[in-house]
């Protein structure tokens, strides 16, 4: 956690938790490569990016049509 929140401050959690669901062998290999650390730490937070920009999308959507949110 403290190497994700070093990074990424604010979605440190978040990144820490897509983390810790991938493959041991494949976590420890990040523990010991900062680059390859640093790559799965980015493409988790292209994906957290994409997954808000959805939402903020179909709030738009659903504002724009008075579907209520949820």
């Amino acid at each position: 956690f403290p190497l994700i929140q070093a990074m990424h401050p604010t979605l440190a959690g978040k990144i820490t938790g897509m983390l810790l669901e991938i493959d041991n062998s494949e976590l420890l290999h990040m523990l010991e490569s900062p680059e390859s650390l640093r790559s799965k730490v980015d493409e988790a937070v292209a994906v957290l990016q994409a997954h808000q920009a959805k939402e903020a999308a179909q709030k738009a959507v659903n504002s724009a049509t008075g579907v209520p949110t949820v």
